[in-house]
């Protein structure tokens, strides 16, 4: 009864649940120990001395057991294989140097590899290429397993890009322990690199590469020279078709190229920032596409400014400001190697100097993080410690902050400007950083960082035009503006004479800041303070300014060859009328080099001088676009014959309705002057490029 009881109850019952097999198994077992202990043995001899002998037999556990960290019965000696690999036909072995790889690396590893595959199958779908014959792309013999080939084959038929293939290879590579980019390159010969309708040799590829590195490398030193192209093309397309967008800027072997490269690269730029997440490679394209954009007429247009901040923001989205703890930033185990982290640390460096110096040129505030790790303390880590050119630009730079925030920086004025009195005290304190600065840097003054040096002085300097005539020390002020100003000059066409010529190579801030000195000798040489400068000098420096900014316009109509010409025109302008009374009619002070454009720094010059521009001769009918066909010569005293049709492409925002208007829009007042976009309104509305970053061309010249 006690034993039928017991079997119908609850214990009985339980075995029909998975917690109550359990709970029966351990009551089970409890019982046979006890009948075991009592002298009642449920079990055989023999199966004990086979459990005893299977116990001690086993030492360790097989690879692949350990690998999955699971219990294994397999028996040593004599060896006998465990139950799971017999199961799962897997080779069963004991190594005493096997170690475990870790899931989280490896699949940290896969997951980018699938990404990357990922964003190469979308690239190709949404701009397909023509196939390649299958001859041009087979896999060495002895280099690849049939496995391997037959996974490429099948891939081939459904992308048909090789560069897909070599990542499904690069993918393979990591899960066997090696190297993705050195399997690849082992394993696969790259055909010539094709986007959309432009297909580049390999030849062409390696020639556009050499000319890079040799011209415009040297203004931004941010890739690694002995890593080859097709390297750069495997970890980030965008940043390969960056650099040779730049090489083809001034390529003589193929002018066109630009012109062909620029819609297909502008919409792999946008496609590409469209893909979350992002790596630091494209952070590195970001910086060169703001050091050198493509070309523009209109400053509407000009994507710079807001690539720069996204190239900020990106890199501090996945960490590169705290390159010492890049797995908060990621949601996958990172074990970055010293090699990664120092080119980690190299990109955010890079990036923060070329957000200060497109804010610089364009009069805007820096999105610039100063931080631990851009002013490390004195450590022994190679890592931290940054190449002395790098480090060179970003103590440059670094000031060219401070001056900002010292004088463009005031929360009580509504165009963030301090006051008169403030500004000469905290000019006095500039100038004498810049004196430690420049000697702290003397044993490193090549031509480029002189170059970079003599721009930040020049940037501090131009805020002499904010200072009212009746203020103490500023004719000596005005003198400091132009041994600032002529030193920049003197510097930047000393690179003409140089090897290579690489003024014409010159960044878009360098040609920023060369225009700014430009306008900087027109204001001056056209004041009351022109009795105090040798004219001679002044007029041979500014032909040659304009010749200069000539030299680096990429294409007849953008943006540098459109300023030139202004330039050459407010010149020839003010020769016959302005120069001629200097001397005699305006040897006291007055308020001629005051500007009515204030909130763009130190820039609001350029933007001033513009506005002027347009006052003059916009109004006379003078056509920019014809003038450059036929440009000006600030030396010749013949007028120019482009000056017969009203140019609406440079009317203000609101004038391009009525021509007649322009007459009573020519009064400088502080009402409209409120009404325009201070970011876009310098040559707002001109003849865009067909290879502008918009996706279509927009001519509105002449139309209203």
């Amino acid at each position: 009864m006690n034993n039928g009881s017991v079997v119908n109850g609850s214990p009985a019952s339980n075995l029909s649940s998975p917690t109550g097999l359990r709970e029966g198994i351990k009551i089970g077992s409890k019982r046979t120990r006890d009948v075991a202990g009592a002298g009642e043995s449920p079990v055989s001899f023999d199966e004990d001395e086979d459990r005893e002998a299977r116990r001690i037999g086993v030492k360790r556990a097989c690879n692949e057991c350990r690998q999955q960290k699971l219990r294994c019965d397999v028996v040593q000696d004599p060896f006998r294989t465990c139950n799971r690999c017999r199961r799962l036909n897997l080779e069963c072995k004991i190594d005493s140097s096997f170690k475990r790889v870790g899931k989280r690396s490896k699949n940290a590893e896969m997951e980018r590899e699938i990404v990357e595959l990922r964003r190469q199958l979308s690239i190709q779908q949404a701009f397909p290429s023509t196939k390649e014959a299958p001859s041009a792309h087979r896999l060495s013999s002895d280099s690849t397993s049939p496995t391997i080939s037959r996974q490429a084959s099948e891939m081939d038929q459904y992308i048909g890009s090789q560069e897909a293939v070599a990542s499904l290879l690069d993918l393979r590579a990591s899960l066997n322990g090696t190297s993705s980019l050195s399997a690849s390159n082992s394993q696969l010969h790259f055909p010539p690199k094709r986007l959309e309708d432009v297909t580049l040799s390999h030849a062409r590829i390696k020639e556009l590469s050499q000319c890079f590195f040799q011209l415009y490398h040297p203004f931004l030193s941010l890739l690694d020279p002995e890593k080859s192209p097709d390297q750069c093309y495997e970890v980030c397309p965008l940043l390969f078709w960056t650099v040779m967008a730049v090489a083809a800027r001034h390529y003589s072997p193929d002018p066109t190229l630009l012109l062909s490269l620029s819609k297909p690269f502008s919409r792999l730029l946008w496609s590409t920032l469209a893909d979350v997440p992002q790596s630091h490679y494209v952070v590195k394209a970001l910086c060169i596409i703001c050091t050198w954009p493509p070309p523009i007429s209109s400053t509407s247009s000009d994507p710079t400014f807001m690539l720069s901040g996204v190239a900020t923001q990106l890199a501090m989205q996945i960490g590169l400001h705290r390159p010492s703890h890049t797995q908060d930033f990621s949601k996958f185990r990172v074990e970055l190697r010293e090699e990664e982290l120092r080119d980690r640390i190299k990109t955010w460096a890079a990036c923060t100097i070329v957000a200060q110096r497109v804010a610089t040129g364009y009069g805007q505030p820096p999105p610039s993080l100063y931080d631990w790790t851009l002013t490390p303390p004195i450590t022994n880590e190679a890592s931290f410690k940054f190449h002395e050119e790098l480090d060179t630009r970003l103590r440059i730079e670094r000031f060219c902050n401070k001056v900002t925030k010292a004088l463009y920086r005031n929360p009580s004025n509504p165009i963030g400007l301090m006051d008169d009195a403030q500004r000469a005290v905290l000019m006095t304190f500039l100038e004498k950083d810049f004196e430690e600065l420049e000697q702290g840097l003397r044993s490193r003054l090549t031509a480029f960082n002189i170059l970079y040096l003599r721009a930040a002085h020049f940037h501090l300097r131009l805020a002499v035009f904010f200072d009212s005539p009746t203020s103490k020390d500023y004719h000596r002020d005005l003198q400091s503006l132009w041994l600032a100003s002529t030193s920049f000059l003197e510097s930047a066409f000393s690179l003409e004479t140089s090897a290579g010529n690489h003024l014409a190579n010159a960044t878009n801030y360098i040609l920023q800041m060369v225009i700014a000195g430009g306008f900087t000798l027109l204001k001056l040489l056209r004041s009351f303070f022109a009795d105090s400068i040798n004219m001679s000098y002044g007029r041979t420096l500014f032909t040659r300014t304009i010749s200069s900014i000539r030299t680096i316009s990429v294409t007849s109509n953008d943006l540098p060859s459109r300023l030139a010409e202004v330039l050459a025109q407010l010149w020839r302008g003010g020769v016959s009328t302005e120069l001629s009374k200097v001397s005699h009619q305006r040897t006291s002070l007055d308020n001629s080099l005051q500007l009515k454009v204030t909130c763009r720094m130190s820039m609001s010059l350029v933007f001033d001088s513009v506005w002027r521009w347009r006052e003059e001769f916009q109004a006379k009918g003078s056509n920019l676009d014809a003038a450059i066909q036929n440009p000006t010569n600030p030396d010749s005293t013949v007028a120019s014959s482009a000056t017969s049709v009203v140019d609406h492409g440079l009317a203000l925002p609101g004038m391009l309705g009525d021509a007649t208007t322009l007459g009573t829009m020519n009064t400088y007042t502080e009402a409209n002057y409120e009404v325009f976009d201070p970011l876009n309104w310098m040559f707002d509305g001109v003849a865009e490029f067909p290879y502008s970053f918009s996706s279509q061309a927009v001519d509105l010249t002449g139309t209203t």
